[in-house]
């Protein structure tokens, strides 16, 4: 089974890839002649500590594969950020400044 770039399906998901979601069976390799059966579609649901530990592992696992910026790269963001607001805030200012005047002037 090749993944494709950006698939997150795993086995512990309980959607591996290639399963529609339908409970299929299908019968156990190696024991051909008990003619045993295994569901390779929908997994039994497991108890709660079991999902919230898999759901931590799948955080952390995903948190591993994130590109963190370097210290240079997050003070650039900050600095870029922090001047588009004051720019907008002393816009907003101005329009409210100025319709406050206006405002005066036609009502006052």
């Amino acid at each position: 089974m090749t993944e494709t770039t950006g698939s997150t399906a795993t086995p512990e998901s309980g959607n591996p890839e290639g399963t529609d979601g339908a409970a299929e069976t299908a019968a156990v390799e190696g024991d051909k002649t008990s003619g045993k059966q295994k569901k390779s579609g929908k997994r039994a649901k497991k108890g709660l500590l079991a999902r919230m530990g898999l759901f931590y592992r799948q955080i952390i696992a995903e948190l591993r594969k994130v590109v963190w910026p370097t210290r240079s790269e997050l003070t650039n963001y900050t600095a870029v950020v922090v001047t588009f607001v004051v720019v907008v805030m002393g816009f907003v200012y101005g329009l409210d400044y100025g319709f406050a005047k206006l405002s005066l002037l036609v009502f006052g």
